[in-house]
């Protein structure tokens, strides 16, 4: 089994805290997709005939796509690959996009899950961010989608910036456990930088994020999404039973997957590779059958600090005796290097399976750069 990302890379405006590649100038909208169906072609063999599981649009804002366009691409890869019958099929969608028409036109496709990017119902915190919707279109979105019969909903939601306060990071989540939604996303506020965020700090006209309320909030978070029946399946996910993203959830295990469109990035066990965050010099390659990408050949160390960095983060944990099939004797390397984190009790083994305990989730990558090879 196998997975398929498409990049779209436009958005109507900049998010102040994103650092994805993203336009926000549609000019060459048309020759962009033409060259996505062209590396689809071109990638054809990148994953050497595994059964694709998985396809997830994500950007930049792919629900700016219309009903034919969305079509064009699934058709594509259809008529390439060998799709599961019950395949995940992922739009990433801003609340804004989600009209009835635009809902109505999206159940002609095969979309069967939305990722809708709330991140707060809050006004003043999405202007602070800088996000196209509003509060009311956030709860509407949702609505709406279930309305017309979309079940397999995630929403995103942002923490841990000066704005939200305890009580509206209460209210945030009590609003989605109110709205049924099966699958939450949530990620504290992290200041890249190239960002306006990053710009606004340096120039002292915003306050730096505060550590000590961003590990505040993640822990009252677990502690009600546990409450409400949510399985913490992965450091910034959580969902009801039966409603993990199959798409991600492969990420983290190691399965392979291709990237297709300008950043894209690639993945099958041995080498890694990513396309040109650039959509015109992107365009340009594909025209003439050039990928334009990156590769790198992982090296045994790579695999093996790739597979604690993932699988630390997740629910099925750090399993030793697949990190000794990357490398002999590697797991006991591993043991040694984390004595220290078991006495802290930021970790824990139960058999041969390493695991964050809920005080170690707060130093997931801290613990994990600490045990690369």
């Amino acid at each position: 089994m196998a997975g398929i990302y498409i990049h779209i890379p436009f958005c109507k405006q900049a998010c102040h805290y994103c650092d994805f590649h993203f336009n926000t100038s549609f000019k060459y909208k048309d020759e962009l997709l033409q060259a996505l169906i062209k590396e689809i072609h071109l990638q054809k063999n990148y994953l050497s005939g595994e059964t694709i599981e998985t396809i997830y649009f994500g950007g930049g804002t792919p629900s700016l796509l219309n009903e034919s366009e969305i079509g064009l691409i699934i058709n594509t890869i259809t008529g390439i690959h060998t799709v599961a019958a019950d395949a995940e099929i992922t739009l990433e969608a801003n609340p804004d996009d989600l009209d009835k028409l635009k809902l109505q036109s999206l159940r002609h496709t095969p979309v069967n899950r939305f990722s809708i990017g709330l991140q707060s119902f809050f006004d003043d915190d999405l202007q602070w961010m800088n996000r196209v919707h509003r509060s009311a279109e956030a709860e509407a979105s949702v609505k709406r989608a279930q309305d017309i019969g979309f079940e397999n909903l995630t929403v995103d939601l942002i923490y841990g910036y000066p704005l939200l306060t305890d009580q509206k990071w209460k209210f945030n989540l009590d609003k989605v456990f109110e709205l049924g939604v099966p699958h939450i996303s949530a990620y504290s506020m992290t200041v890249e930088p190239q960002t306006a965020l990053a710009l606004f700090i340096r120039k002292k006209k915003q306050p730096a994020m505060n550590d000590e309320q961003s590990a505040a909030q993640f822990t009252y978070m677990t502690d009600i999404m546990q409450l409400q029946g949510f399985e913490h399946y992965e450091i910034s996910n959580f969902c009801k039973p039966g409603f993990y993203s199959r798409h991600n959830s492969n990420y983290w295990k190691g399965v392979k997957y291709l990237g297709i469109g300008p950043s894209a990035h690639s993945y099958n066990g041995e080498t890694r590779q990513w396309n040109i965050a650039n959509n015109t010099k992107y365009i340009e390659a594909i025209i003439t059958d050039k990928l334009p990408a990156e590769t790198e050949v992982l090296t045994e160390a790579d695999r093996l600090n790739e597979y604690i960095m993932t699988s630390l983060r997740t629910i099925w944990g750090l399993d030793l005796d697949k990190l000794n099939n990357i490398a002999a004797a590697s797991g006991n390397q591993l043991l040694i290097a984390a004595d220290e984190y078991f006495n802290k009790e930021w970790l824990t083994k139960n058999n041969n399976i390493i695991s964050l305990t809920p005080k170690g989730k707060l130093y997931a990558d801290h613990i994990a750069s600490e045990l690369f090879f």
